[in-house]
């Protein structure tokens, strides 16, 4: 028997009132109903009567009626302070806050388990792709070897932008903007750090290992420049923006770094907003999942479907933390970067293992060589404004 859901709503942005529009164009899902919605900014005009909003969050989680919460806000502290009174008191939450969820995982796991509740939060990567669920139940007692994935629907439209219209950086995160799909603070999606959090999360489904974010290498797109895209069309390449897990053994390697990849990789073809995530199994072998990974839609229609898996009374299993084959997580992998910058000499500051191939010009340098991931976080160049690093193909 399907339960009813009185929801209370934190957060009417563009998530929220995907929400809000989705749930009520679903004709199948009548047990949920919208109660109360918690905002912030009183002036703000807004398409609901005012008698549906309230500027107090106690309101929300003092209501007996209201039995299931959903976090669509952006402050992960403040998110957090909610989800955990929330549990406490008993309500089921959903959430798409992945910086919250992924810098307290231990803790909101153990929530669960002492407050008995279910906690869901499909909507926190890759928005349109189901790929929590999948490692969920699908790959639940599969042996997997690799997760690797374009999960930030800004980046890659922003790089698809430049790619194949040629414009500047600047031009091309404006017009994300203007659709919806980056933030007016975008720094974030931009450096990176969106898709560590949710590679993070993806982790711990995936092989059982919650790795702490800080210790996670994450590099963004903010100093790409149209030299690097002169190089992949020369080399028929394009650039992503790639979150990556690997085991190898007892060893687990993660990070978020551009990366070229060939026209035979599955995720050259996944193109402006669009996700794309390759799982690789030990008895599955790989496999592909592609869809929308920003937008007000997208991301409203995963938090629906977590709406209406709590209906049937649905949570996390966490089958692969409970099993007792944990890796260890290193940084000391080899790794096969491209390297560009304005100073050749920053250039040598990056210890190479080994260089397959230079070039000098009076505008640029890129020496493209194998070093350690370890190496490349610590070297200068990982943080000057004059370079950019990308895994070469």
């Amino acid at each position: 028997m399907r339960t009813e859901l009185t929801i209370g709503l934190y957060g009417f942005g563009c998530v929220g009132q995907g929400l809000y529009n989705v749930l009520h164009k679903t004709r199948g899902l009548k047990e949920a109903t919208i109660k109360k919605i918690c905002v912030k900014h009183r002036d703000k005009p807004r398409p609901l009567p005012a008698e549906f909003f309230t500027f107090d969050r106690e309101e929300i989680l003092d209501d007996d009626t209201i039995n299931l919460v959903v976090e669509l806000i952006d402050n992960s502290d403040e998110a957090f302070a909610i989800v955990k009174e929330a549990m406490q008191r008993g309500k089921a939450v959903v959430s798409a806050n992945k910086k919250m969820i992924a810098e307290h995982f231990d803790e909101l796991l153990a929530l669960q388990q002492e407050c008995g509740v279910p906690f869901l939060y499909e909507a926190s990567c890759c928005a349109s792709i189901p790929i929590i669920r999948n490692l969920e139940e699908y790959y639940d007692n599969d042996l997997l070897h690799a997760l690797e994935g374009i999960i930030n629907g800004t980046t890659n439209y922003i790089l698809t932008q430049m790619f194949t219209q040629n414009t500047s950086y600047r031009d091309a995160l404006g017009s994300a903007q203007e659709l919806g799909f980056a933030e007016s603070n975008p720094h974030s999606d931009v450096a990176g750090y969106d898709a560590k959090y949710k590679l993070c999360i993806l982790t711990a489904h995936a092989f059982g290992a919650f790795i702490t974010p800080e210790n996670v290498v994450n590099y963004g797109i903010e100093t790409v420049s149209q030299h690097d895209f002169q190089y992949a069309r020369e080399k028929g390449l394009r650039l992503k923006l790639v979150a990556q897990t690997r085991r190898t053994g007892d060893a687990l390697s993660m990070w978020v770094l551009p990366q070229f990849v060939n026209a035979e990789h599955k995720l050259y073809q996944v193109l402006n907003e669009y996700n794309g995530v390759e799982v690789e199994g030990a008895f599955s072998d790989k496999q592909f999942f592609m869809g929308k990974g920003a937008g007000s839609y997208p991301t409203g229609s995963a938090v629906l479907s977590d709406i209406s898996a709590i209906t049937y009374n649905y949570r996390y299993e966490y089958k692969k933390i409970q099993q007792n084959n944990k890796p260890t997580f290193t940084n000391d992998v080899p790794v096969r970067i491209y390297a560009r910058s304005t100073d050749s000499d920053e250039l040598q500051t990056l210890h190479f293992e080994s260089i397959d191939e230079q070039f000098s010009s009076k505008t640029h340098h890129y020496i493209i060589g194998t070093t350690t991931l370890t190496a490349l976080r610590d070297s200068r160049i990982f943080e000057s404004p004059s370079a950019f690093i990308a895994l070469a193909a």
